[in-house]
């Protein structure tokens, strides 16, 4: 039994076998039906408890049909309509309650701690499918859509814009380490990465290059990424954070200087007009629907891995 909570968690030969069984089925479902499942159906007979703390949408779709295409079923939880540890019941019971009712459960939270202690808990598998410091599962659709798009990302050049110290650009820096590419994050000084994640990337040798100017974060790159720059739940002065990062906006002529074939990518949902430009993400250059795609493969994969 397998949990897959941060990237950092992995070793490097999980995490690739994981990308390329992602790529194997996703080539494998040609002319398939969206919902179809695979031939093989490994997850027939088998559930998914899916609890969400926070909204989704992709999370919440991709999951679902990832496990219909593995054959298996998935249960929506509200923690507002269960448990959940409230009430007469502890965090640790609901845990136990749910180890007998499915094979496997996916947390979306607001609390990296919760999902940690939620985990400990349980005796079948837990994936993270978005917490406050980690959201493993896009990095790896990001991955896969890198490697679709433009071939082995190790040795390659990837540019983060924006809040350097989120969900999104801590587990950046965990792959970077772990699959070998080159990152460069460009962020203002107060939006830069926090100690705890910059003393992980040194220690594993993590090629990382963190700058305060836009341009130089995305000069001769070969993808260019952001995030919205005021996440759900952010507890900050949000007309200030706009005001902050209003010069790390990824626009035609930022682009412009990254490699002629790189890409772009947003994890999505998009601030049009805040983090990212409509030429850009309507481009040529962006892969962003292709990354949503791809949330599905990846995180079939990621289920098989869990219960292998």
């Amino acid at each position: 039994m397998n949990n897959f909570i941060n990237i950092s968690d992995l070793s490097s030969k999980e995490l690739r076998f994981i990308i390329e069984e992602a790529k194997s089925r996703k080539s494998n479902r040609k002319n398939f039906n969206k919902s179809a499942p695979d031939k093989d159906k490994p997850f027939e007979g088998k559930s998914m408890a899916m609890i969400f703390e926070k909204p989704s949408t992709r999370t919440r779709m991709s999951f679902d049909i990832a496990v219909k295409q593995l054959g298996g079923s998935t249960i929506t939880l509200n923690p507002d309509g269960i448990h959940y540890g409230k009430g007469d019941e502890t965090l640790k019971d609901t845990a136990k309650v749910l180890t007998e009712y499915v094979d496997i459960v996916m947390l979306r939270t607001s609390s990296h701690k919760h999902l940690e202690e939620f985990g400990k808990y349980l005796e079948i598998p837990i994936i993270n499918g978005l917490s406050d410091e980690s959201h493993p599962c896009q990095i790896m659709s990001d991955i896969l859509t890198f490697e679709e798009t433009k071939g082995l990302i190790n040795n390659q050049t990837v540019s983060w814009l924006g809040d350097g110290n989120n969900n999104m650009s801590n587990s950046l820096i965990q792959a970077a380490g772990k699959f070998g590419f080159h990152l460069k994050i460009g962020s203002p000084k107060k939006y830069m990465p926090n100690k705890k994640i910059l003393n992980w990337a040194k220690k594993n040798n993590v090629n990382l290059t963190i700058t305060k100017k836009p341009e130089d974060a995305v000069s001769h790159s070969d993808c260019v990424m952001t995030d919205k720059w005021v996440s759900m739940n952010d507890k900050v002065n949000k007309k200030q954070k706009k005001k902050d990062l209003k010069n790390y906006q990824v626009d035609k002529k930022l682009m412009k200087l990254a490699k002629p074939d790189a890409i772009f990518m947003h994890c999505l949902p998009v601030g049009r007009g805040e983090e990212v430009t409509n030429e850009v993400i309507d481009g040529k250059q962006s892969v962003v629907w292709r990354q949503a795609l791809n949330r599905v493969h990846a995180q079939k994969s990621i289920i098989n891995w869990c219960l292998d």
